[in-house]
């Protein structure tokens, strides 16, 4: 059986370039290939492309095994593997367009004629079931005018990361999901990630239609969970003495469950949103009548107008609110499919005035709220002069807001929305605490448990 000893890596964004310096940490001898030019020079000087938890530091330690170039076909000559992860945008429909990875794989393809061993191309990014072999199959066959299964191998295996721990996600999976046209690949492809992975996980072998399945419906399926947690917590906070993080832990206990998650902020990101209106898509297609997918995206949608609902309660038009973190979750300067960034429009919507202050992506919610809303410095400019602050991210950041009490007006309110702030220490200080998903015993709780109890 063939080894893997090098590998090509195609698309040198946050993921692809995550990927590379992973390999070339595990001794493997790896080849980025990128259209942009910029991208190969950065990694060819021993610096990261793009902004990604450290892949600096990776990139500049492993050198010695990691180059770039633009050349498809030099990059495929002197590899064993090419793994492909370009961008497979959302369309319209719900679908996902495969225009650049159908490009990346007939260069591919045009690359392996020229070649006389055995190699595998690994297709990672998200596509619906039949992408892979029904649509970029035949271009890499055309391309190279050889057979799959005997002159090259093709597998599709995805990655199950999050922007912002990418690395630390990839060489540590939950386990990995390989498709495999046929036996041998998939073998390859096996044996290759036990020495990339530093966790010894578990492997999940399939076919490549049904690996493709399973990318979008871990993903629909996370969705459901958090959407639930999130139902939950609703419920919890109309409940005397009511406890959100209290109840999914204990669902979390039950085997049938599986891992609990609680309540908070809704999804959001460049993955799970679009998976899921995938998912509908993809059922609705093959003559599913199912309204699941769609009706967890609805709610998930509904979760910032909730909260929003919460901050109007305390906060009257034209006073001011502090939203602190706005990217779609910590570690990360991404804010697409943000709720924070969602909330912030709402409010505005309803006439209160708005700061926005992330520690990481100031220039991307200038980008999607623009003069709407007040961009502080710092956080002690953000708390300043604001009749609540709402703590939309976990970040460990916000860890010592309360350290920050010389700056805020009297009476000012904190939200604290996934209920890690030290709530005593806030107290103390001067903060009036507030907290989604929980509840005191209230009259207007018990009354409506009576009703429906009669």
């Amino acid at each position: 059986m063939e080894k893997i000893k090098s590998a090509s890596v195609v698309g040198l964004g946050k993921l692809g370039a995550s990927m590379a310096a992973c390999f070339a940490k595990s001794g493997i001898k790896t080849v980025g290939v990128d259209i942009n030019p910029r991208s190969v020079e950065a990694i060819n000087s021993g610096l990261s492309p793009v902004s990604e938890t450290d892949l600096a530091l990776y990139i500049s330690k492993y050198t010695n095994n990691l180059t770039a170039t633009v050349d498809y076909e030099d990059a495929i000559l002197q590899t064993d593997a090419t793994f492909v992860i370009v961008p497979t945008p959302s369309e319209d429909h719900g679908g996902f367009s495969l225009k650049y990875a159908k490009e990346a794989f007939k260069r591919i393809g045009k690359a392996l004629r020229k070649k006389n061993c055995f190699h595998l191309i690994v297709m990672t990014s998200t596509v619906l079931p039949g992408g892979t072999e029904l649509s970029l199959l035949p271009i890499l066959e055309k391309a190279s005018g050889k057979e799959c299964g005997r002159h090259f191998g093709l597998c599709y295996s995805p990655e199950f990361i999050a922007l912002g721990s990418v690395i630390r996600d990839f060489l540590a999976p939950d386990f990995v999901l390989i498709g495999e046209h046929d036996n041998r690949s998939g073998q390859m492809l096996e044996e290759f990630y036990l020495n990339v992975c530093e966790n010894n996980p578990p492997f999940a072998r399939m076919n490549i239609a049904n690996a493709e399945l399973t990318k979008m419906s871990i993903n629909s399926f996370m969705t459901m969970k958090i959407s639930f947690a999130n139902m939950i917590s609703g419920i919890c906070e109309n409940i005397p003495n009511g406890d959100v993080d209290k109840v999914t832990k204990a669902i979390g206990m039950f085997g049938g469950a599986g891992k609990s998650m609680t309540g908070g902020l809704g999804y959001g990101g460049p993955c799970l949103p679009r998976d899921n209106l995938a998912l509908s898509f993809l059922a609705a297609k093959v003559g599913m009548e199912t309204v699941l997918p769609a009706e967890i995206d609805k709610f998930n949608r509904s979760i910032p107008d909730r909260l929003a609902d919460k901050v109007c309660e305390y906060v009257a038009p034209n006073e001011t609110v502090c939203i602190l973190g706005l990217s779609y979750k910590t570690g990360t300067w991404v804010t697409e499919e943000s709720q924070g960034i969602s909330l912030a429009s709402i409010l505005i919507q309803r006439k209160r005035l708005v700061k926005a202050f992330d520690p990481l992506s100031k220039d991307s919610i200038m980008s999607k709220l623009k003069d709407s809303v007040n961009y502080p410095i710092d956080i002690s400019e953000a708390i300043s002069n604001v009749r609540m602050i709402i703590v939309t991210n976990p970040d460990p950041f916000f860890l010592n807001l309360h350290e920050y009490h010389e700056h805020i007006s009297e009476n000012t309110l904190v939200l604290d929305v996934w209920r890690y702030l030290p709530k005593t220490e806030l107290i103390k200080r001067g903060f009036n605490y507030l907290s989604m998903g929980q509840s005191k015993d209230n009259k207007k709780a018990s009354k409506i448990l009576k009703a429906i109890n009669q």
